[in-house]
């Protein structure tokens, strides 16, 4: 079976246990060892996500007890992952493997979270829930939503993003111009990007559309450069081109959407496989999927202009991809790409380090993974001189599971 093929009929791989020590060839300039560290995260987990702003790193997640489900989070320390914490839970949430919550650090003391919530019977009636945090996580604002058109239809995939100033950005998947029910038949009208703007007393700024017609269920990314915020997302022409598409918040309006590379995929159904992004100053990595021709492939590309351009893509799998795909730029300017590699009926969550001008290391595998839904989207983030690893290890009580790799001051990871 080809790797879009495995993505569209969720086949499942078993997955194992950490791989433990990996190291590719010194002759690569690039070495890598990854070290499993114990997870703050219970049996029936799921859902991770590594949020990072500065030095802090939260690892978020679900975790499952009948029909209730909560959101926890741990910040990484020095010696491990902190106690967890629990932001909120319910039995009327919207879980799915792919729309995941998020807890991410703000300014100072402050952090936000979302999770999605049912607002009516309907499979893909859900709304975005925020809350607000100034004491660390220890207490939480009533929450609320940041889209009020008071439809019951989808509003998921929502990326969040410190805004300067302390305030919060957040951009989701709108269906206010579908039908109610729309994921259960077709034309059912256009799934629609938008974005909102929160102050630092958490107050609600602004509400905008930034894509009137984008992908149904393919995850947003969203990163902050010296200019501003970006946000990545997958497109949807009328002849249905699903490529990778980005905005930015220049002059608190978002500039018309533009392609980063035109794959020219055409694909009349989602993927459900999304983007990623990371920036510093300027530099902007992006990582993405493609399946062009029905052949699965991971590509990364560049941007020194704050994500204004990019250039060309840098293939990043070996054989062929599941994608579901992470990025990091390291502080020499390179970046570290995380995906899932599909190949002769096995697969594993992978990294491999690209350069701008093309080259690429060889790729490692950070662990064994299933190539269906139940493994969801591994995650990858930078703490200073740590790369932080996270994702399912899928069975009858599914588990999230860290792991740690040491970088070196120019971006080299060692031994």
């Amino acid at each position: 079976m080809k790797p879009m093929l495995a993505v569209l009929c969720g086949l499942t791989v078993a997955a194992v246990a950490v791989l433990g020590t990996a190291a590719v060839s010194p002759a690569d300039g690039w070495s890598l060892e990854v070290v499993p560290v114990t997870s703050p995260a219970a049996a029936n987990s799921a859902q991770p996500q590594l949020s990072a702003l500065g030095s802090r790193v939260v690892l978020s997640w679900l975790e499952r007890s009948g029909d209730n489900a909560s959101l926890r989070f741990s910040d990484r320390t020095d010696t491990g992952w902190s106690e967890p914490r629990t932001v909120a839970s319910g039995a009327n949430w919207f879980v799915n493997w792919a729309d995941v919550p998020s807890v991410i650090p703000l300014q100072h003391e402050s952090m936000a979270a979302h999770w999605l919530q049912k607002s009516a019977d309907s499979t893909y009636a859900y709304d975005v829930r925020l809350a607000f945090s100034r004491d660390r996580g220890r207490t939480w604002s009533t929450s609320i939503t940041p889209h009020h058109d008071g439809t019951r239809t989808e509003h998921g995939f929502a990326s969040l993003f410190p805004m300067p100033g302390q305030g919060l950005g957040v951009v989701w998947l709108d269906g206010r111009q579908m039908k109610e029910g729309a994921h259960e038949g077709m034309n059912g009208g256009d799934m629609s990007l938008r974005g909102a703007l929160f102050a630092p007393d958490g107050s609600q700024a602004s509400e905008t559309a930034i894509d009137d017609r984008v992908c149904e269920c393919c995850p947003s990314a969203a990163a902050v450069t010296a200019d501003g915020p970006i946000v990545a997302y997958r497109n949807r022409t009328s002849d249905e081109i699903r490529d990778i598409y980005v905005s930015r918040l220049v002059g608190g309006r978002w500039t018309a959407p533009r392609a980063v590379h035109p794959d020219h995929w055409r694909i009349a159904a989602c993927p459900v496989n999304g983007p990623a992004l990371s920036a510093k100053g300027r530099d902007v990595a992006i990582a993405w999927f493609t399946a062009v021709g029905d052949e699965g492939h991971v590509y990364a590309a560049f941007s020194t202009d704050a994500g204004e351009t990019f250039g060309a893509p840098i293939r990043i799998d070996d054989i062929g991809a599941v994608g579901r795909v992470d990025v990091e730029l390291l502080p020499d300017g390179s970046a570290a790409v995380t995906w899932i590699e599909f190949a002769e009926q096995r697969s594993s969550f992978r990294i491999r380090r690209a350069e701008r001008n093309g080259s690429r290391s060889a790729s490692l595998a950070v662990s064994a993974i299933a190539s269906g839904r139940s493994s969801g989207y591994p995650r990858m983030a930078r703490r200073g001189n740590e790369l932080l690893f996270a994702w399912v290890e899928s069975g009858e009580q599914p588990q999230v599971r860290t792991a740690v790799a040491q970088l070196t001051t120019n971006g080299t990871l060692v031994r």
